[in-house]
């Protein structure tokens, strides 16, 4: 999509020159559109408004104006002032406003009685009537737990309560779960563990204060580009920087210690730096004997990773594993950051524990410049998991066992506490639920586990196994393909909402255009589907406000206390980070000052951590290490960011990043095997990456779907699946897998505009995407 023609836009100023050749592609006729970057709602162009919001992409949730015609419609972007990105956005920032008014949304509900059949729009009753009647069929067929319920982390946090709330009041089904199961599940479990709370202990600000920054399993240069400018902030005051990936990043070819381990092997790695922080007296032995408890057991267990063995282990220098020892450790304020490199395997909570025991035997925790934080992968991914759309969880983070936990909420919602079901099961495996017909019906709101989660054959075998599924979502996405119902919502600009970032800021994202005839939002969908279940006296909110007024309330007392935040505060002060229990509170930027954690001895209760091999065995046949993540032009399943022109110009297509020692060249046909399945994706030759290791981009769907490869391991107590590793092994091909144009509802064809690069059979020329030039 293009922005509006100046021409038609009434009397803008003259565009302003540019030279496209530093403008990324796709985004030059948005460029040349004219018009200077303005202040609050005001802005110098007739008929204008700029509405003061946020990116609907990552965790780092950066300022924004959407630029708002004299129709109502919005047209284009600016950056924001915002103390989170400072007038600085990403290619995936630029381009987010192209959806709003994207000629793929869906405007009216689609509905079929069986699979066979074609999807046909039908009315809003018949779709809502249809779906309370499946619902009541398999529950009074098979109990109300045949019936489940599947949220997101891209959600605002007030849907996301509502949706804890819809399935265990409306539905009455312990079933329910979310997609940040499959980001952030480790981080919280090792977090609740070391501190009684699950957030980053540090604000983004702390990052220009440290001495040495260490970041592990994290792109961030492409996940999280806007949050460079901290890192590089360090950097200019002098700071050392260690970054811990099996590939070389663009972040790691600048840092002063790149330790390129082989995935899997992360808590080998870090319990060897904390055995060589020990042995050289580097440790805070006044913090430890003030504010841990088993740090004795920690000590005893990291004697048995000398660097000699993790080397083994870790394919990496012994003396690397000495240097960045000595590097921590000896900082006098060093922080660590991780994301899903770290969090995504079988020994997920194990690999972040290992990180927190090193950074609390050093004592670097709660000071400025000194601390421990979780990258959030989701827009909501830190609110997202705080309010009750988790399996096990209930809102204020409260424990759905804990009886007097059970008992506030349930004087809340105004149910008996008999009629409060139990805790659930985790996403992957309420997907083996439905294989084996114990789940017979379900309820998706934001995701897309066709491509998001991992062994594709299996997860598309649980979805056909549905007797019913309706699906929530602004455009069709591979999984709403299978699905029976298609609710179409609103996008994040058509409805207000909040959001908790990296940092736990909460920030306010504001309405900026009424959403197109036919479309609700997710609040009105699940509200009149409650009405019609019966409930529908729990559920009577006009909109987000009155859910977030009732969200204060619920997580009043709670460690994820949001009592003291209202949307007047955050439009007066861009953002109020949790715990902030009264409305005089300021807010909580950095947690642990003073050395108190959130257990009730105030202690950092240290764990013991072993390494153990990932789960998907080396053999002759698979000797190869396979992980995936993201490109900066794309998030997630990319069922957003597919279908915008100048994002799939600039990487239009997956690959297969391989070493030069295999024999390939760069555009070869490259099949990747597991024991899931092959595909065959164009070889991208580098020495970034190791040997033994190949990567694979995850935005795309089957026939070119890395998660058709990846192993459905979980780890034992997060649930999280195990991407980051599996066996593999790569052999020629004779031709590339063509990359599937997404769906569109029945009579609309694929966006041509966002549609010309796909087919393209070249891999990018970095591993960054195109760049900011055009091949020929």
């Amino acid at each position: 999509m293009t922005a509006t023609d100046p021409a038609e836009a009434g009397s803008r100023p003259a565009p302003i020159p540019l030279d496209p050749s530093i403008a990324p592609p796709g985004t030059r006729n948005f460029r040349d559109a004219g018009g200077i970057p303005a202040d609050r709602w005001h802005a110098d162009q007739n008929g204008e408004t700029l509405v003061p919001t946020h990116c609907c992409f990552c965790g780092v949730q950066c300022g924004m104006y959407l630029r708002v015609d004299a129709g109502g419609k919005v047209f284009g972007v600016e950056p924001r002032n915002h103390d989170i990105n400072r007038m600085r956005l990403c290619p995936k920032g630029l381009n987010a406003y192209q959806q709003v008014n994207h000629p793929d949304r869906l405007t009216a509900p689609l509905m079929r009685r069986s699979r066979e059949d074609t999807f046909k729009e039908v009315s809003w009753d018949e779709a809502l009537d249809f779906t309370v009647s499946e619902i009541r069929r398999i529950q009074g067929a098979h109990g109300n737990d045949a019936f489940g319920l599947l949220g997101g982390a891209s959600l605002y946090s007030e849907k996301t309560y509502l949706v804890g709330k819809f399935a265990r009041v409306a539905l009455r089904t312990r079933h329910v779960d979310y997609n940040g199961r499959l980001c952030m599940v480790s981080a919280a479990g090792a977090n609740k563990l070391s501190f009684g709370i699950d957030r980053a202990a540090n604000p983004f600000s702390d990052i220009l204060l440290t001495d040495c920054l260490l970041i592990a399993g994290s792109n961030v240069g492409e996940c999280f580009p806007v949050m460079t400018q901290y890192l590089w902030g360090a950097r200019d005051r002098g700071a050392s920087l260690i970054v811990v990936d099996p590939r070389e990043t663009a972040v790691a070819r600048t840092a002063d210690v790149h330790v390129a381990l082989k995935p899997g092997t992360d808590s080998a790695f870090f319990n060897a730096v904390l055995h060589v922080i020990v042995a050289e007296g580097l440790t805070d032995d006044t913090y430890l004997a003030a504010h841990t408890t088993g740090w004795q057991q920690v000590k005893e267990t990291v004697r048995d990773y000398p660097p000699e063995r993790a080397a083994g282990i870790c394919g990496v220098p012994a003396e690397q594993i000495v240097q960045v020892a000595r590097m921590f450790g000896g900082a006098a304020k060093a922080m660590a950051f991780h994301a899903r490199g770290v969090e995504h395997h079988s020994q997920g909570v194990e690999n972040c524990l290992s990180i927190i025991n090193m950074c609390v035997a050093t004592g670097n925790l709660g000071r400025p410049g000194a601390g421990y934080g979780t990258i959030t992968g989701q827009g909501n991914g830190q609110g997202g998991r705080e309010h009750g759309q988790k399996a096990d969880l209930l809102p204020g983070g409260r424990s759905i066992t804990n009886p007097e936990h059970r008992r506030q909420i349930c004087e809340i919602w105004g149910i008996e506490e008999s009629e409060l079901p139990s805790a659930g099961t985790s996403m992957m495996e309420m997907v083996w639920q439905m294989q084996r017909h114990e789940i017979r019906g379900l309820i998706g709101i934001c995701n897309n586990p066709f491509v998001s989660l991992p062994n594709y054959g299996a997860v598309k075998q649980g979805y056909d196994n549905l007797e019913f599924h309706a699906q929530f979502d602004f455009f069709l996405s591979e999984t709403a393909t299978n699905a029976h119902v298609v609710f179409p919502v609103t996008v994040w600009a058509e409805d207000e909402g909040v959001m908790a970032n990296t940092e736990a800021r909460v920030v306010k994202h504001n309405k900026a255009q009424e959403p197109p005839a036919g479309v609700r939002t997710d609040t009105w969908v699940m509200c009149e589907l409650a009405r019609r279940l019966g409930a529908g006296d729990k559920f009577d909110f006009a909109g987000s406000r009155e859910v977030f007024e009732e969200l204060r309330v619920a997580s009043a007392g709670t460690v994820n206390d949001y009592y003291g935040i209202t949307y007047e505060r955050l439009e007066e002060t861009g953002g109020i980070m949790w715990p902030c229990p009264s409305t005089e509170h300021p807010g909580t930027p950095r947690l642990f000052e003073g050395g108190r954690t959130y257990h009730p001895d105030g202690k950092v209760h240290m764990q013991v951590v072993e390494w153990h091999a990932p789960m998907d065995p080396y053999t002759e046949e698979y000797p190869l290490s396979l992980t995936t993540g993201r490109t900066v032009a794309h998030f997630l399943s990319g069922n957003q960011t597919r279908r915008l022109g100048g994002l799939v110009e600039q990487t239009p297509r997956p690959w297969v990043e391989v070493h030069p020692s295999h024999g390939y060249r760069t555009g070869d046909p490259v099949r990747v095997v597991t024991r899931r399945g092959s595909e065959v994706f164009p070889a991208l030759v580098t020495e970034a990456i190791r040997p033994d290791t190949v990567f694979i981009p995850y935005h795309w769907p089957v026939p070119t779907a890395a998660n058709a490869l990846t192993i459905d391991a979980l780890d034992p107590r997060s649930k999280i699946p195990e991407y980051k590793v599996c066996a593999a092994r790569i052999e020629p091909a004779e031709k590339i897998d063509e990359v599937p144009a997404p769906p569109t509802a029945p009579g609309h064809e694929a966006y041509p505009a966002a549609q010309v690069s796909r087919t393209d059979p070249l891999p990018p020329t970095s591993s960054q995407g195109r760049g900011t030039a055009e091949r020929s």
